[in-house]
């Protein structure tokens, strides 16, 4: 059978030459690879003696005998050095190999074959360096051939897959490989074969056969090619990076974490709310740690009941709720958030032995489930496979401890597919549950704070619809922040002898808690202050000593001392507020204000039936300086207010913001109000509702008052001369006022008490009497005189035959009292409405008027 070598053979390699030599001794025949070997042509060489031809002179002799002995039969090999013919041929050493033959005459020949001994030495050393490469290389090497199956296999790749370098003749790559990862290599082989071009790292995994342990692999690929450059196989170099793909993985490992804790430095706790710190963690954890997630806290950390902090146990054993504190570890828990990354989820993990628990449902855990036992040791638990159909594989149970208190339970769980949890991965839950437990324990003191705050600040409010003569009122208050209705602006309404009406706005500078304290003392300062019936200038004066003390726990005079001294004066809280006082007199329907440093009032005045609403108008108030500053006194101005007018006194929230300027806030106040004819209630939404509101940098009160003056039939005012007979007019004229009120029963009292106001009046007063008896939801009596001398209230003696004038009054009016006017004082007092709801005016039996007068 004849067979063919394609080209690129060995021979094309090693350049084998022939030629023969005739009897003669001269070449008879020569080759064409004799003259690609000599570079002499067959017209060149033929007949020629190849002694002369080739070799040097010096060696002619020695040459010419081996040719004899050749001729004579004699085979010969050896080396040979040439030179081609005239010096500018090629030039070396040849191996020989000459073997005598025989012509048709049967004389003696010889057939010459020649290679180069260049090429041999370049081939030897070749296969050399290749089997020291193939065979001594670190690396796994194969060659495939063109049908993708090894033709060889190195050493170090038969001790990784095992048997003999040639037992993997002739296998594929899917005897290595499970079916994807031989699919792959398959596909990269056959693109190198068909393009040529080289794959370089080439990532292969799986495990090699008989073998367990998962490895990877980086393969490099290139076609091989032969002598005449065409392609007879695919070279492949694989190199185990098992070792830097788990240091990679780890080194990933650990940035996600620490790119998961920064995150959760960011995200988690900006809101001081406990369900919205619960799902904070959640969308940090999910799915950027785990598969799915949920949060239990207790039960009564959400109600607020629990305001004690455990303590430790022991050494480096945090405390359980329940243990010096007034939760128990099996008390109940809520769920109050829960997060999955799986569509099929349950709602609880099944591996803390539980019945599926929805978000706000209350629970407890069994005494032997993980979760329990989290709860009772304080540490965290792992819990390995099952659950849920074998959906989840893997459960950190995590309890949130903070300040040696157990808030509650976080439990976060990996499905099958995901990589399962680890030493580092329990480290990094135990790190987020601490920081959502700090967060939560800090919003559950700030629930608890706030809740303490806010009954304060509410308390301090007066009541919803407040009740004035003589006005409508409607008023609002919104804190700056929704979350904390915290704040230091205020709002009140005073009830002042004589059915007038003190209005009081303030603005305490700062927010929270202290502001608010702070805003109370005043609160109750005004109050007390406007008990004793001053003007609103000295009010404000009166005020602004309180404030001053506010910082100083010496009170006003220690502030005072504190201002000489610079150093205490550091050391003191400076307490600092705006305030406007207004005080409205519904007979004359004029109004007293007084600003210490606070935001204008705002009039709108009634228009004409048929006419356009006029806008409001800023009342010129001289505004003072805020109170606590000291050293100024305030002035006060008196407007007369129409009927059916509108006055508005607000804080600075209500106008001011970054996002415009404070003119255009208070223009946009004025043309909120110039409706005035509207239901006040619904002036105060329109307002709300008109100016920008919602921006939460400030609180907001406003304070509406309506007009509607005194009836002048509800107001009876004499003037009387200072002559005795007065007491005996000023008894006709209540005697004749009060029926036509319809209050008979009450004329005896009246009667009585008039008469003994108008006789202090003439016998320790000055200038003329006026005598004003007032009708709205009480009756008022009111005495005038020009004397600023105060009567006072004294226990008559025995033997005093007077000084039981006032104590009178006091035992049968409902209240009683004295104020200084610009030209003199008034003594009044009052007297409930017969079947309005008040208590009945104690009437005196003639015992007790005779003992009152000895």
């Amino acid at each position: 059978m004849w067979h063919s070598s394609p080209p690129g053979s060995i021979y094309d390699y090693i350049k084998v030459a022939s030629f023969s030599i005739g009897p003669d001794g001269l070449i008879d025949q020569w080759s064409l690879r004799a003259e690609e070997l000599f570079g002499l042509t067959a017209a060149q060489a033929v007949g020629r003696d190849p002694v002369d031809a080739f070799m040097p002179p010096e060696l002619r002799a020695g040459g010419h005998r081996k040719v004899a002995e050749i001729l004579d039969g004699k085979e010969w090999t050896g080396l040979i050095p040439f030179r081609i013919p005239g010096g500018k041929g090629a030039h070396g050493v040849a191996e020989i190999y000459v073997m005598p033959t025989e012509t048709e005459t049967a004389e003696r020949a010889a057939l010459c074959v020649v290679v180069d001994v260049r090429a041999l030495r370049r081939i030897e050393s070749d296969l050399a360096a290749s089997q020291a490469i193939f065979g001594q290389s670190p690396f796994g090497f194969l060659l495939f051939g063109t049908d993708l199956t090894v033709q060889r296999a190195n050493r170090r790749f038969a001790t990784v897959f095992g048997g003999a370098v040639e037992d993997h003749r002739g296998r594929t790559v899917h005897d290595y490989l499970p079916p994807r990862e031989a699919d792959r290599m398959t596909r990269a082989l056959r693109r190198v074969l068909e393009t040529g071009e080289a794959v370089t790292d080439l990532q292969i995994s799986g495990s090699a056969p008989g073998s367990r342990e998962h490895r990877h692999w980086s393969i490099n690929l290139y076609r091989v090619h032969g002598g005449t450059g065409l392609p007879i196989g695919v070279a492949g170099l694989g190199t185990d990076v098992t070792r830097r793909h788990l240091a990679a993985r780890e080194a990933a490992g650990v940035r996600r974490n620490l790119a998961l804790l920064n995150e959760a430095g960011h995200r988690i706790g900006n809101s001081l709310d406990l369900e919205t710190t619960a799902r904070e963690l959640l969308d940090v954890t999910v799915p950027g740690f785990c598969d799915l997630a949920s949060v239990d806290l207790y039960q009564g950390l959400l109600l607020g009941d629990d305001d004690r902090p455990a303590r430790p146990q022991g050494p480096g054993v945090p405390s359980l709720p329940g243990c010096g504190s007034r939760r128990a570890p099996s008390a109940p828990l809520r769920r109050v958030a829960f997060a999955s990354a799986v569509s099929d989820a349950p709602l609880s993990d099944p591996p803390l032995s539980g019945p599926p628990v929805a978000v706000g449902e209350i629970h407890r855990y069994p005494a032997a489930s993980p979760g329990a036992l989290a709860l009772r040791t304080a540490h965290p638990r792992l819990i390995e496979g099952g659950g849920a159909e074998d959906l989840v594989q893997s459960t950190l149970v995590v309890p949130l401890v903070a300040h040696d208190t157990v808030v509650g339970l976080a439990q976060f769980s990996r499905t099958k597919g995901s990589e399962p949890f680890g030493e580092r991965d329990r480290a990094v839950a135990v790190e987020l549950a601490s920081r959502a437990a700090v967060c939560i324990d800090n919003a559950r003191l700030y629930r608890r704070e706030h809740e303490r705050a806010l009954i304060l600040q509410r308390s301090l409010l007066p009541p919803g619809d407040p009740e004035a003569a003589g006005l409508d009122i409607a008023c609002r208050y919104l804190p700056g922040n929704a979350a904390t209705e915290v704040g230091g602006d205020w709002f009140d309404v005073i009830e002042l002898p004589g059915h007038r009406t003190a209005l009081v706005v303030g603005d305490v500078m700062g927010r929270g808690l202290r502001a608010a304290v702070a805003m109370g003392e005043l609160r109750t300062a005004v109050r007390t202050l406007a008990l004793l019936d001053l003007e609103p200038a000295e009010v404000l004066s009166a005020l602004d000593e309180v404030a001053r003390g506010l910082g100083s726990p010496g009170g006003t005079q220690q502030a005072s001392r504190a201002a000489l001294h610079s150093r205490d004066a550091d050391l003191s809280e400076v307490y600092l507020a705006t305030c406007v006082y207004a005080v409205y007199d519904p007979v004359t329907r004029r109004c007293t204000i007084a600003n210490a440093g606070h935001m204008p009032p705002v009039l709108v005045e009634p228009g004409e039936p048929g006419s356009a609403p006029r806008p409001g108008l800023l009342l010129e108030v001289p505004p003072g300086m805020p109170l606590g500053v000291g050293g100024e006194p305030f002035e006060e101005v008196e407007v007369e207010l129409p009927e059916g007018a509108l006055l508005a006194l607000y804080t600075d929230g209500l106008v001011e913001s970054r996002d415009h300027p404070l003119e255009e806030g208070l223009r946009g106040l004025r043309e909120a109000l110039a409706d005035p004819v509207r239901p006040l209630e619904d002036v105060c939404d329109h307002v709300l509702a008109t100016l920008d509101t919602r921006h939460g940098e400030d609180d907001i009160a406003l304070l509406m008052a309506r007009v509607q003056g005194l009836p002048t039939d509800a107001v009876g005012d004499w003037q009387l001369p200072r002559e005795a007979r007065s007491v005996g007019r000023a008894r006709e004229l209540a005697r004749a006022k009060l029926p036509a009120w319809g209050l008979e029963g009450l004329l005896d009292t009246t009667e009585l008490l008039v008469s003994e106001l108008v006789t202090n009046a003439l016998r320790y007063g000055e200038g003329e009497i006026r005598l004003r008896l007032l009708l709205d939801r009480t009756l008022v009596c009111e005495v005038w005189d020009a004397n600023l001398a105060q009567p006072r209230r004294r226990r008559a003696r025995d033997t005093d035959e007077g000084g039981r004038g006032l104590q009178l009054v006091g035992l049968l009016s409902a209240g009683w009292g004295t104020r200084r006017t610009h030209r003199g004082k008034t003594v009044w007092f009052e007297l409930p409405l017969p079947g309005v709801g008040a208590e009945p005016v104690t009437e005196l039996s003639a015992e007790q008027l005779l003992n009152m007068y000895g």
